[in-house]
């Protein structure tokens, strides 16, 4: 990410009332309902500014934004992957997630079922997860789902930074997903103008104060997990015809914000 841009975004967060850790653990929303923006990163600091007065921003030791590695696992055959591409409910992320700056690590599973609600359940494990899933992580899985962890295997990396907002007055978190950078078997790719925002609610529909401000600017509903962007982003061969006019539009914000042309937000549908 351009240095300056990124100095103006932490300038910004600088300026949000902080909330702790242990403040935040009412607002856990592990049963919640979401919706994503792909926004470029040379708005960030002007949106951040819009709902400053309605959020306050994690804050641990003296950090905001935090640096996380995520591994994601699939079969051989990428069982999930496609399963997200065809759209299917009640479909599964694995991952083994690494919160760098405070050493803290978990094993995930997140379903999105037939409800369109995303439940997540974790365990906390060792940092790492470099290599296959352990025996504890595995029984883990067993007993949540109906997948086979023999089958699983690391398929994907995804380092990031993310900045977490909190509403002050809802159940609501907001989670900003920057300098994404995928790797797999040797390959990487890195996509430092474009944001990736998530918007988590406990019901359908609550009322969000972020959410307005987003309509307002002409940002529209609609994104990519980080996992599929990130599969679609280093194996260039696999299907994707359901996301080809978000990856498009991906791509489209990292080149011309990497050349600093301005980019017409309200195209994409």
């Amino acid at each position: 990410m351009d240095h300056v841009i990124f100095s103006e975004i932490a300038e910004q967060v600088s300026d949000f009332d902080p909330i702790t850790l242990a403040e935040m653990d009412s607002v856990k929303l592990m049963d919640r309902t979401d919706l994503k923006f792909m926004i470029p990163v040379s708005r960030l600091s002007y949106i951040l500014s819009l709902v400053q007065s309605h959020y306050r921003v994690l804050e641990m030791e003296s950090k905001r934004i935090f640096t996380y590695e995520t591994l994601y696992y699939d079969t051989r055959e990428l069982t999930l992957y496609h399963q997200h591409q065809a759209g299917r409910l009640n479909r599964y992320k694995i991952r083994h997630r690494n919160y760098v700056d405070t050493k803290g690590s978990y094993f995930e599973i997140k379903l999105k079922n037939n409800k369109g609600r995303t439940i997540k359940t974790r365990i906390k494990r060792e940092m790492g997860g470099c290599g296959g899933l352990d025996e504890h992580s595995g029984s883990f899985l067993r007993g949540t789902t109906n997948l086979n962890p023999d089958r699983l295997k690391p398929t994907l990396w995804v380092h990031y930074g993310r900045i977490t907002l909190v509403s002050i007055y809802t159940t609501e978190r907001i989670t900003i997903d920057l300098d994404l950078t995928f790797s797999s078997d040797g390959r990487s790719r890195e996509f430092g103008y474009v944001a990736i925002v998530e918007v988590k609610h406990e019901k359908e529909n609550s009322a969000s104060f972020f959410l307005e401000m987003m309509r307002r600017q002409r940002f529209r509903e609609g994104g990519i997990s980080k996992y599929c962007f990130g599969m679609i982003s280093i194996f260039s061969g696999v299907k994707h015809n359901r996301f080809k006019s978000k990856v498009k539009f991906l791509h489209k914000l990292q080149s011309q914000n990497a050349l600093h042309v301005p980019v017409r937000h309200t195209q994409f549908i």
